[in-house]
C-alpha cells in the first residue's frame, strides 16, 4: 500500500539506476519554483535571477544562446557568422570550419519560414525552437524556455568526482545516460555540443562547471569567452 513517503520518493528499490543517478530534492529551498520554465533568464540555485549584467533583449533563453552568432543583428545566422563566432570563442580555423558545416547544415532547415531549403543554410533565430533535438539535457523546453530543474539534475546525476563539476568522462557518461532510443541525430548532436562546451569552457583542473554550462544556455558564456580571447580576461574558475 502506498504511503505519503512513497509519493515523494525519488528512488525505486527495483530500479538501481534511480540510486546511481540521484535527483535533488532541496531545490525549492534555494530557488523559487525550480520546475517553472523560464522564458527570459537562466537561473540556478546560486544565481536565482540569472546572469547579472546579461541583457535578454526580450529573447527566449534558447534564442539568446544563438544570438551571439548573429553578427549583424538581423535575426539570421549565416554560416560565415557561425564561423566568426566560433573563432571568437577560441576555436581554430579547421575546427571552426567543420563545426560551421555541421551546425548550419544540420539546423538550418528546421528554422526556415517556408518549405523550400536554402543553399545559404541560414538559421532563423525567431524559429530556433524548431531545431531543438532529442537526447539532450532537457534544459530547454520545446519552446526554448529554460528548465532550471533539469540543469540541476544533470549535475546531481553525473557529477561524481566533485559537486557541480563534470570531468570529460562524466560528460560522456551524461550524454550516454540522456540518450533516447533510435535518436541517431540527437546522440551525435548532444555529444558534439557537450564535448565542444567542455573543450572551450573547462577550468584549469579539467572540469566543466555548472556555472559554465548555465551561462552557455543563455549565451553569456560566449560573450565572456570572446572577451577572454580578445582582451586576455581571466577564465572563470
Amino acid at each position: 500500500m502506498a504511503t505519503a513517503a512513497d509519493s515523494l520518493a525519488t528512488v525505486a528499490p527495483y530500479a538501481p539506476v534511480t540510486y546511481e543517478r540521484p535527483v535533488r530534492d532541496d531545490l525549492e529551498t534555494k530557488l523559487p519554483k525550480p520546475y517553472l520554465a523560464r522564458g527570459l533568464e537562466a537561473p540556478d540555485t546560486e544565481h536565482p535571477n540569472g546572469t547579472i549584467g546579461h541583457e535578454n533583449n526580450g529573447l527566449s533563453v534558447l534564442q539568446q544562446h544563438v544570438a551571439f552568432f548573429d553578427m549583424d543583428g538581423n535575426g539570421i545566422v549565416y554560416p560565415w557568422e557561425t564561423f566568426m563566432g566560433l573563432r571568437a570563442i577560441g576555436l581554430n580555423i579547421i575546427a571552426s570550419f567543420f563545426l560551421t558545416l555541421f551546425i548550419n547544415i544540420g539546423l538550418s532547415y528546421t528554422t526556415l519560414p517556408g518549405w523550400l531549403p536554402s543553399l545559404l543554410f541560414p538559421i532563423y533565430i525567431d524559429r530556433i525552437h524548431g531545431a531543438k533535438h532529442g537526447s539532450d539535457s532537457g534544459s530547454y523546453d520545446p519552446e526554448g524556455r529554460f528548465m532550471p530543474v533539469n540543469l540541476e539534475n544533470i549535475f546531481s546525476k553525473y557529477a561524481k568526482t566533485l559537486p557541480d563539476k563534470l570531468s570529460l568522462r562524466e560528460v560522456w557518461s551524461m550524454t550516454e545516460g540522456q540518450r533516447v532510443a533510435y535518436d541517431f541525430f540527437g546522440w551525435i548532436a548532444a555529444k558534439g555540443e557537450w564535448i565542444l562546451l567542455y573543450v572551450v569552457a573547462k577550468d584549469e583542473d579539467g572540469f566543466l562547471t555548472k556555472e559554465a554550462a548555465r551561462r552557455c544556455f543563455d549565451g553569456s558564456l560566449f560573450e565572456y569567452l570572446a572577451r577572454v580571447h580578445s582582451h586576455g580576461e581571466d577564465k572563470m574558475s
